[in-house]
């Protein structure tokens, strides 16, 4: 029991929203506890969203797909609720805030700066009726992950809040997973079933930026800023050379494949 306690505490330290947040907000459940409860009922924190969305209707859509897609959405009205609903459910129980621009006490802009101000990592999402490009170029600069402009396209809302899902989960794990396929940041190694290979550093990295982003073309230009540096006075022919060793490395793997676009670059594509 002790041991269990110890165990709910440290999750709440580590869930935790910056002081600001709680000052104005305070709030009375542990956050580490709560985390404890979720995982007991087998809610897997990226198959769990908080939804801030003050519109009832627009509120009810979302979540009634969302819930057909097998997450779980909790609801917030405003942004104080969110602030609220974030910090009694425990942070780390979420695996993304679909975050609605224009809502009273706390707009999404302003929670967004807050959380980031904090280095807190969330993913977020935001939808607006905003359409201008200043107004999502302030969320970008506010923090936020990504932004879709009402009325949203379902389909398109599930694909990013999937690839943000993937890419949070990335981050966190410093491993990527494709099939039997495991990239292990920390060891610079790629493994398959019983087969293992550690790769030079720069073929690594270089591999795991293209697996991150399965599909996404990148540019010679943007892989070697990426790689390499941009002070780099290595020529972008070297991004090339790599490309070739990592296709004779994995040919015969057939999870991935590296594919060159004709006056573009470069894309990764899984096949599993």
């Amino acid at each position: 029991a002790q041991e269990a306690e110890r165990q709910a505490r440290e999750l709440a330290r580590r869930v935790s929203l910056p002081d600001e947040l709680l000052d104005r907000y305070p709030t009375h459940i542990s956050g580490g506890e709560q985390q404890r409860v979720a995982i007991a009922r087998g809610l897997t924190m990226d198959r769990r969203l908080l939804l801030a969305e003050d519109n009832d209707l627009n509120a009810e859509i979302a979540t009634a797909f969302l819930q057909d897609m097998g997450f779980t959405v909790d609801r917030a009205v405003d942004g104080a609720d969110c602030v609220d609903r974030y910090q009694h459910e425990a942070a780390g129980t979420y695996g993304l805030i679909l975050m609605d621009i224009q809502m009273p006490n706390m707009d999404g802009y302003e929670f967004t700066k807050t959380l980031r101000s904090a280095n807190n990592e969330m993913p977020i999402l935001m939808v607006s009726a905003k359409q201008l490009s200043e107004d999502r170029k302030k969320g970008f600069l506010v923090g936020t992950d990504d932004y879709m402009t009402k009325p949203v396209d379902t389909e398109e809302m599930l694909l990013r809040i999937k690839a943000l899902l993937r890419r949070a989960k990335i981050v966190s794990e410093r491993k990527i997973e494709i099939g039997d396929v495991v990239l292990d940041y920390d060891s610079l190694t790629v493994t398959r079933g019983k087969e293992r290979q550690e790769l030079p550093q720069k073929e690594f990295l270089l591999l795991y930026k293209l697996l991150s982003y399965p599909g996404k073309i990148f540019t010679r230009i943007q892989l070697m800023d990426e790689i390499w540096g941009m002070d780099s006075e290595t020529g972008w022919e070297t991004v090339t050379v790599h490309i070739g060793r990592l296709r004779k490395r994995f040919e015969a793997w057939p999870e991935f494949e590296i594919i060159s676009v004709r006056g573009l670059g470069y894309k990764a594509v899984k096949k599993v």
